[in-house]
């Protein structure tokens, strides 16, 4: 059930107002971005702006160094972690999904760029202005960029979740969901919808661009950020628009549900400003990290509700019957639980 069809008291969430944040179970983090939670408490961090894999359980031990280059989406599951690795700017590209054991520590399963490189899923889809003239084409700013493009070759694979022995990786910048086999075998189970946005005359004025394109559609990137199978046999997708990340042109963060037989995505919700991560709760209440709105919320009939303001929200995880959350993530990141 969607948190839209059940009664709030049903699902055991209190009012907004009542959401308390615990005190900080870490802190001194380097870009918690993400995070998992073990079945015994423990948590394992990636510090993406550090390139380490920490595990946090009252002490705090790095698992993996990635020697600068991004660590970034995390999971845990049979006895392992995986995570997935990036390049860094101005270095070759790279996007991996890795593996981790207290035995044989890290190895890699999976080239994602190599793929994305091979495949492009999303070369088909169209992004950019639709419906401009000529004459206001000439009138973009010079370093605009392409007024149209197809998908291109590029890879940021930032989120990991695995279930029924199938991993599940959102490629923020390859604008999919990937399979990945526990062999190494790499496939697209879908790719997101371009996102369109009705430019204002005030998104317009913000953003340097000629009144000629006010009223005309811009598809943005869909940028997935999170994704999570929930209990109802669904995975669940947050998404990141691409373009300006602040509110010149509102609130466009999206959650997807995906078939993950099928691939079919249905929008379950829209209205974030800056869906960063997702958790989902065993009755199905969706919660999200909006990053750009620095709360946390929960979707509510399709919309965000917030839950509890904290700056700069990035990780969620459902765990232990408590909401846990990285926060002051472009600083001392944080990671606490909120009683919800």
């Amino acid at each position: 059930a969607m948190a839209g069809a059940i009664t709030l008291a049903a699902a055991g969430i209190t009012p907004a107002s009542a959401a308390t944040l615990s005190r900080p179970i870490a802190s001194g983090l380097a870009g918690p971005l993400q995070f998992a939670v073990g079945n015994q408490g423990t948590i394992i961090v990636a510090q993406d702006f550090a390139g380490v894999l920490t595990a946090i359980n009252g002490t705090r031990k790095d698992l993996v160094n990635n020697h600068g280059r991004e660590v970034a989406g995390v999971a845990i599951t049979n006895g392992s972690i995986l995570f997935t690795a990036g390049g860094v700017d101005g270095g070759p590209p790279v996007a991996s999904l890795n593996r981790y054991t207290t035995r044989g520590g890290a190895r890699q399963i999976a080239d994602l760029y190599a793929f994305e490189k091979s495949k492009n899923p999303d070369h088909g889809q169209t992004y950019g202005f639709f419906g401009l003239s000529q004459q206001c084409k000439r009138q973009l700013p010079p370093d605009f960029g392409p007024v149209q493009y197809n998908g291109i070759v590029d890879s940021h694979a930032y989120s990991v979740t695995e279930a029924h022995g199938t991993n599940y990786v959102a490629d923020a910048a390859g604008n999919d969901i990937l399979t990945v086999s526990n062999s190494g075998a790499v496939k697209a189970l879908t790719v997101l919808p371009p996102q369109p946005s009705t430019i204002s005359a005030a998104a317009a004025k913000a953003n340097h661009l000629p009144a000629c394109v006010v009223g005309h559609s811009y598809h943005f990137e869909p940028v997935p950020t999170d994704v999570e199978m929930a209990a109802d046999g669904y995975l669940y997708v947050s998404t990141l628009p691409g373009g300006p990340e602040d509110p010149s042109l509102g609130a466009r963060g999206s959650v997807y549900r995906i078939n993950p037989r099928t691939g079919a995505a249905i929008k379950v919700a829209t209205g974030l400003l800056g869906g960063a991560n997702i958790a989902v709760t065993p009755q199905g209440v969706i919660y999200v990290s909006e990053i750009f709105a620095n709360r946390v919320s929960r979707i509510v009939n399709g919309k965000p509700v917030a839950v509890v303001s904290l700056p700069s929200p990035s990780g969620l995880e459902y765990a232990h019957g408590k909401v846990y959350v990285s926060y002051n993530v472009f600083d001392n990141g944080m990671i606490s639980t909120i009683n919800v």
